[in-house]
């Protein structure tokens, strides 16, 4: 065989592994297990959202879906793993709003949610209810930013730590009402809770359904929601939009799964679908209503979009607020 020949048949050769290799690899992912990381401990809702998805993945794939926990530092420390991971589509994480506020809050973290991942799908959103204890003499939520501009002593609000939804939802609320609101950091959400029952706090944007069932109980007092919209497990109560003429406050707590930013794009579009195609099944909308949520799955590109967002408006909001990095 001639050189010529030789080099036209390796060509040919090389075009046709180039032309056939975006499918062969999506043809033949996944090959071996994958992981979900989630970024806290076992037994919260990220955790129970990560299972319900990798479950119905498992079965879709043939292929075991493990969902690993790695919790610390708010979820930074799961959040670099995966970033530092393969970008093979076989490390995934579970995200939810810290994802877009630890940079601005944590200095050694070197992960940038926009730069260092891509979505693979939204899922919805846990709006928070703000509420407070029966002793505040508040109604309305017109009536509690009135009372905090005119009372001697500090609206205090309780929150599962900084940086946490409830914290955010509290400083929006400060800043867009031009209020003054003291801030009272707990190590997690019981804790928070328990010292708000208690009346050694005052208010607290604290998730629907728990917020709901002690208001049921006549132990809280509902003033609103936190998100755009009115939340279905309080659907008489206004937003914060709403009941303060506040047109920009909107806070929830949501969650998606992203990948490392360099996977394939072939892999990414064979996840995208499959995990859309998860989403749709019936019984994964009952699962998450009983978690709270709401249930609003979005593309890989819808969810890149409301990171973005979320971390150039948590990155201002927090500048802000004057809250230092630790």
């Amino acid at each position: 065989m001639t050189l010529s020949r030789r080099t036209l048949l390796a060509s040919a050769a090389s075009a046709l592994a180039v032309a056939t290799a975006p499918s062969f690899a999506q043809d033949n992912f996944p090959n071996k297990p994958i992981r979900i990381v989630v970024p806290f401990s076992a037994g919260g809702i990220v955790d129970s959202i990560a299972r319900a998805i990798g479950d119905k993945l498992s079965a879709r794939y043939g292929q075991a879906v493990i969902v690993e926990n790695k919790a610390g530092a708010g979820g930074a420390i799961g959040t670099d793993l995966v970033a530092k991971s393969a970008p093979d589509g076989y490390t995934l994480l579970l995200v939810s709003p810290g994802y877009a506020v630890i940079p601005s809050l944590q200095k050694n973290v070197t992960w940038n949610p926009v730069r260092d991942f891509r979505s693979v799908a939204g899922i919805g959103v846990v709006p928070n209810v703000i509420v407070v204890h029966p002793s505040v003499e508040a109604n309305t939520l017109p009536e509690l930013i009135a009372l905090a501009k005119k009372r001697s002593a500090p609206v205090t609000y309780g929150t599962a730590g900084i940086g946490t939804s409830n914290h955010l939802a509290g400083e929006l609320l400060a800043q867009e009402a031009g209020i003054k609101l003291t801030h009272v950091p707990y190590k997690g959400q019981p804790d928070a809770l328990n010292d708000l029952l208690a009346g050694r706090v005052d208010m607290m944007p604290l998730t629907a359904a728990l917020a709901m069932q002690h208001v049921k109980a006549g132990k809280l007092r509902p003033l609103a929601v936190t998100t755009a919209k009115r939340a279905s497990a309080a659907p008489e109560l206004p937003t914060v939009a709403e009941a303060a003429q506040l047109p920009n406050y909107n806070v929830g707590t949501w969650f998606g799964l992203v990948a490392p930013a360099k996977v394939p794009e072939p892999v990414m579009r064979k996840l995208s679908a499959d995990v859309a195609a998860v989403l749709a099944m019936p019984d994964m909308k009952a699962k998450f209503d009983t978690l709270g949520m709401e249930f609003a799955p979005q593309s890989g590109a819808e969810f890149d979009a409301l990171v973005s967002a979320e971390f150039t408006r948590w990155s201002r909001v927090i500048k802000q607020a004057g809250i230092e990095p630790q």
